[in-house]
């Protein structure tokens, strides 16, 4: 598995921290240097994560686990949508559905009323029902496929969460603290590490970094998939 150079990550801005003001202590081990008011992150120590971490991932892709993606960041939306459906992995782009991981039997019954919809609006099914009832599922089928779209396959409770912005999915981490979800998660300085599993430390904000994490947690999962093929 092919990691970044130091250079890489350096022309991507990985190493770009938050203002020293809002840092998180616990990030302490992973900082370098402040620059300007600005913390540093050390590389070196993102390389050596990166070195563990990736293995891990590729490792849960091997054992069938599922791992969804999740982001509601403008900058990061497409870019994590697009490298979850490269993978096959479900994802989550748009605002957490509460109770996602702690109800998920409810979750997954949503999950299923939703595909049964859409299964009956492919077959042109839906031409049986009434007018007003077709245009009142019409509109709750586009509701549902803003924020179920990319849940489609998670047909179980999710083994871990890949969260490219630690930071900001606060309720995403409640959650999983709760049900006991893996974390695989980017950690910029503000993050709390603690309470991610698989912790990846990197710039959350500029999209370059946050290109080249993604990826490589994408790379990771596509080939621990392809060893379970050939196993």
């Amino acid at each position: 598995m092919k990691t970044p150079t130091i250079l890489e990550m350096l022309q991507a801005g990985a190493h770009f921290g938050h203002h020293v003001s809002r840092w998180h202590p616990q990030m302490k081990p992973f900082i370098f240097t402040e620059r300007n008011r600005i913390h540093i992150l050390n590389l070196e120590k993102t390389e050596a994560q990166l070195n563990t971490v990736l293995p891990a991932i590729k490792q849960m892709a091997a054992e069938g686990k599922q791992i969804l993606f999740v982001t509601t960041k403008p900058q990061a939306r497409e870019l994590v949508k697009q490298a979850a459906i490269d993978c096959g992995m479900p994802y989550l782009t748009e605002r957490w559905l509460g109770g996602m991981l702690t109800n998920f039997s409810e979750i997954k019954k949503l999950i299923k009323k939703y595909i049964s919809l859409k299964d009956k609006q492919a077959k042109g099914e839906l031409s049986n029902y009434t007018k007003k009832e077709q245009l009142e599922i019409s509109k709750e089928l586009e509701k549902m496929d803003t924020f179920l779209a990319g849940l489609v396959t998670l047909d179980r409770m999710p083994d871990a969460l890949f969260i490219p912005s630690v930071q900001r999915e606060k309720t995403a981490m409640t959650e999983a603290g709760k049900t006991g979800v893996e974390i695989i998660g980017i950690c910029d300085t503000n993050a709390n590490p603690t309470k991610v599993t698989h912790v990846i430390p990197a710039n959350d904000d500029a999209v370059k970094s946050i290109t080249i994490m993604v990826h490589l947690v994408r790379d990771a999962i596509n080939e621990g998939k392809l060893a379970q093929k050939s196993a």
